[in-house]
């Protein structure tokens, strides 16, 4: 019995010592030669700034309680906290792992023997019936030793997964945000479009009569009526088109702050949108903490290190230990009759995959390329917000260029539009002109919502690709 022990106490010695190795690759961020500043920067930036919270950036009370509602309501949001939950509960079961299981069987069984086998014939002769009962009760104990550092390779995948998911939900709520906030703007520039459409309709009205009149006087022909006419339906098909688009992207929106279709409340015009100006890019290598979609592929990484582990561990030695203790009888009267009814054993097992091993080497193969066909996407992941910033600094910049320009434009075809009117009146110029110049400030004044759109969509791009700031994080973070 006591050379028993001995053999045990050798074994669980080993145990311990083993346990100490590990197989597993630490995590180590990969050089990444970033440059220096963005392109279409003009300035020499410092990297001493912050994400910027979105209550900040959006300064329209209409537009906050719009995003307010959206991330509150909005279902990708909901599925995406319901899965936080999931690989949170899956995190705290890995920090389990070192735990040995336990499980507790109790169990009666009768059988009714042979009277021509020797159990049969012994069970008659000392027990006196023709069948035997056994009655067992047994707590069982299996604990395998974590000698290649198996669990901790484990609770750091589960906790690599979790704490993505957790930057998968910023991201998402940050592309939320921006959905919100471009759906908003559009709408604005739609009801700018409808009033264009609108007193350009009243300007062609009047136009119309005048050539009617002069049409009446033979002053004209039946030509000029219907080029005037036409022009008129120009500007009137443009009122049912922005009604039309108003009802699709009020609609859309209404959908991503998580209700069904409804009117939506808005800005007078886009010159009364406020957003945030000024905003501090810093330099490209603050990406890496500020992206939470950057974040997120950079946690991919150490998932698929840790899995990597996992995969070369699962072709050494496992370790475990087995012991047990219960009771046993035949009679239930002295079943639990202590110390007689006390059954203990305890068990040691070396198992080495032999057979398997070919495809165990080919599983952590493939877990060495998948790893890096994931640092190579955080690597992409990287360079895409890089040229996300300088596209989006390359859009204000040029913009503000077509506005300056447009404005210009416009006020050069204003005056055009009053002098052809005048002219026309005097005989001085045709009815042409004065459609053609009509047309003209029309389609400049489109182009002008479009181009002051573009301009708030280049802002809002440049907000995402920094990193935005969902200001709210989700709970219970292990």
């Amino acid at each position: 019995m006591k050379k028993f022990h001995h053999y045990i106490t050798i074994f669980a010695s080993t145990t311990l010592l083993l346990s100490a190795c590990s197989v597993g690759k630490k995590y180590t961020r990969q050089e990444i030669a970033m440059p220096e500043n963005f392109k279409n920067s003009e300035v020499v930036l410092t990297s001493d700034t912050l994400q910027l919270s979105w209550r900040k950036f959006v300064q329209d009370p209409l537009l906050t309680s719009l995003i307010e509602k959206a991330l509150s309501n909005n279902t990708d949001v909901n599925v995406a906290l319901l899965n936080m939950q999931q690989l949170e509960l899956a995190y705290k079961q890995s920090k389990k792992g070192l735990l040995p299981t336990a499980d507790l069987s109790i169990g009666a069984n009768r059988t009714w023997l042979s009277s021509n086998s020797l159990n049969g014939s012994l069970s008659d002769q000392f027990i006196g019936t023709p069948y035997m009962d056994d009655y067992s009760a047994t707590l069982r104990l299996s604990w395998e030793a974590d000698i290649w550092g198996k669990v901790k390779m484990q609770k750091e995948e589960s906790m690599a997964n979790f704490f993505g998911q957790k930057e998968n939900l910023s991201a998402l709520k940050t592309r939320l945000i921006v959905q919100v906030i471009q759906s908003y703007y559009n709408l604005i520039a739609l009801d700018e479009q409808l009033k264009i459409a609108q007193k350009n309709v009243q300007l062609s009205d009047s136009t119309l009569n005048m050539i009617r009149l002069q049409y009446n006087s033979s002053l004209v022909s039946s030509l000029a009526v219907e080029q005037a006419e036409a022009q008129k339906k120009t500007a009137e098909l443009l009122i049912p088109l922005a009604h039309q688009n108003m009802a699709v992207e009020e609609n859309a929106l209404s959908i991503l702050c998580g209700g069904f279709p409804e009117g939506i409340q808005r800005t007078a015009s886009l010159d009364d949108t406020i957003v945030g100006n000024g905003l501090a890019t810093g330099v490209p290598a603050e990406l890496l903490s500020r992206r939470p979609d950057v974040r997120a592929a950079e946690y991919a990484v150490v998932a698929a290190t840790s899995r990597m582990g996992l995969a070369k561990a699962a072709m050494y030695p496992s370790i475990s230990l087995t012991p047990s203790i219960g009771t046993n009888s035949i009679q239930f009267n002295k079943w639990f009759d202590l110390p007689g009814s006390i059954v203990k054993t305890i068990a040691g097992n070396i198992a080495q995959p032999i057979f398997q091993k070919g495809a165990l080497k080919t599983n952590y193969e493939i877990s060495v390329i998948e790893r890096e066909k994931i640092a190579l996407q955080f690597k992409q992941s990287v360079m895409v917000a890089v040229s996300e910033v300088s596209d989006a600094l390359a859009k204000i910049k040029h913009t503000e260029q077509r506005l300056q320009l447009i404005h210009a434009k416009s006020n050069a075809l204003a005056k055009a539009t009053a002098d052809a009117s005048l002219l026309y009146k005097s005989g001085m110029a045709n009815y042409l002109e004065v459609i053609a110049a009509q047309n003209n400030a029309l389609q400049n004044d489109l182009e002008r919502i479009t181009v002051k759109r573009e301009k708030l969509n280049a802002a809002i791009d440049l907000y995402r690709a920094l990193g935005g700031g969902t200001d709210t994080l989700p709970p219970n973070t292990p």
